[in-house]
Formats: structure tokens, sequence, C-alpha cells
């Protein structure tokens, strides 16, 4: 049996003690895998991301890394929370919640500083990273003069020059350009085929398509609703229209009225 690096058990949580983000949620997601989390806006999917990388407590629930349960309690405890921090990395949906230091280098340099690489391992990793990235010229700039694409990439950045083991990206192709997408996806898949676990929130059904992930599907009442291989979710039209993906279109042509499926995504399905 395949040992879960992260498992989610009956994950609920309210906002402010009374408003449901989450509400009883379990899953799995084994060493090396694929798997997206997909949902309407407002379903809980940053929510529950957020949960799963420690930045915040589920109320009731728990998630395990690895076997060891991630509370508040075991964060307080140093070597959990660098052994954790270092093998979990998040990437949040806005990009300037995350970048906070002078410069580009100063972000890619922080997190492994923090670990406590030296200066000399750490500015190595940075470059080899920006160089993977391809914002090596972007070195001395502050993020206040970067582009949303370039934004991104520095966030990725500062988390990939401390090594993890598993990424979260929250609804990473958000408001990017068709090329900063296609190269985020192309960085995905060869970050899982290096042996990292790639873990995504998004409404996008086209990338959840491209990636061919497993796939938990939240719904509007925050359940988790179907578990399932990409290519099975994605043809179960019942599903995305009961958890708001696509939505039935009605027209007339003349005297007839037509009714068919729609998406707001890269593809319609007809």
């Amino acid at each position: 049996m395949t040992k879960n690096v992260l498992s989610v058990e009956e994950v609920s949580y309210l906002y402010y003690d009374r408003i449901p983000a989450l509400s009883g949620i379990s899953f799995g997601v084994t060493a090396g895998e694929r798997f997206a989390v997909i949902g309407a806006n407002g379903s809980g999917k940053s929510t529950l991301l957020q949960i799963m990388a420690g930045l915040i407590a589920p109320t009731e629930g728990r998630i395990l890394f690895r076997g060891q349960p991630v509370t508040e309690k075991t964060l307080r405890d140093k070597s959990f929370l660098t052994h954790f921090r270092s093998h979990v990395g998040y990437v949040f949906q806005d990009s300037d919640v995350q970048l906070f230091c002078p410069t580009v280098l100063d972000e890619l340099l922080y997190g492994p500083l923090q670990l406590g690489l030296s200066e000399s391992d750490a500015t190595a990793r940075a470059h080899e990273i920006m160089a993977m990235l391809d914002i090596e010229d972007l070195r001395d700039r502050p993020s206040y003069m970067l582009s949303g694409g370039e934004k991104k990439r520095v966030a990725l950045g500062s988390v990939l020059t401390m090594n993890p083991e598993v990424l979260l990206l929250d609804e990473p192709t958000g408001g990017l350009d068709p090329r900063t997408q296609c190269f985020l996806v192309e960085l995905i898949f060869a970050l899982n085929e290096a042996g990292k676990t790639i873990i995504i929130a998004t409404h996008d059904l086209a990338l959840v398509d491209e990636l061919q992930s497993r796939v938990a599907v939240i719904s509007e009442d925050h359940r988790l609703e179907k578990t399932g291989g990409a290519e099975d979710i994605l043809k179960d039209n019942e599903l995305l229209l009961k958890v708001n993906l696509i939505h039935e279109h009605m027209h007339a042509h003349g005297t007839v009225v037509h009714k068919h499926l729609h998406s707001h995504y890269l593809f319609h399905r007809h």
C-alpha cells in the first residue's frame, strides 16, 4: 500500500467560528503525484491548500505529512517546523502577498538562509533557480517593478530555492498571459518528472485536462463531491454542472430552442 505524503482527514473550517469554508474533507496524496483540487469560486479550494501548507489550522480534522500531524503545536517545535517548511512549499494565488524583500535575488535567498544554508550555497541555489525560470535579468529589481508573470516566476522561485518535496500551487495560471501559462505548465511537468509532488487548486478545467492529474472536486457547499482521474471527472457533465464549473446555455433559432453545456475556460463542451 502506497503511503501518502500528505493526508487530509475530515478537515472542516469555519471563518469567524460561524461561516463554513470546508466541511469534512478527506483524501490522500501520494509521493510524486499530480493532484488538483477543483471547484467554483468560494468553494474553499484556497483555504484547503493553506491548511495543507500549515498556514492556518483546521477547525476540525487534521493534516498529516508523512504520517506526522501538522498542527499549531507541532509547528511550534523548531525541528519539525524546519523539516516541514523545507519539504512543503506553497505559492500564493496573489504573488504580491508573497513578495516582500528589496530585490528578486533577496527573495530567492530568503528561504534557504532561513533554513540554515550558508550564504554561498544559498546564492548558488538562487542563481540556479533564476536560470531555470529565465529571470536572471530581474535579479536586482524590486517586486513593484515586475509584471504579473514576472512576479509569479519570482514567487515560484522563492519556494523552489528551498527545494521542497511537495509544491502547493494556488490558481497557478490565474491572470497570466498564454505564453507564461504555457511556460508554467511545462515547468510543472518538469518538476513532477524530477520527483516533486504537485498539488494545485484551480477552476481552470483546461489546466486539469492538460496535467491529467488526479482530481478532488469540491462542491459549493464546501464538501468533497468526488475524487478520480482527470479524464473521468471532465467527462462527468452532471457533476461539473452540479458544482458550477460548467453551465447550460439556452438560445433560440427561430422557433427552435437549443440547450448546450458551456464552460468559461479554454474549451467548450457542445
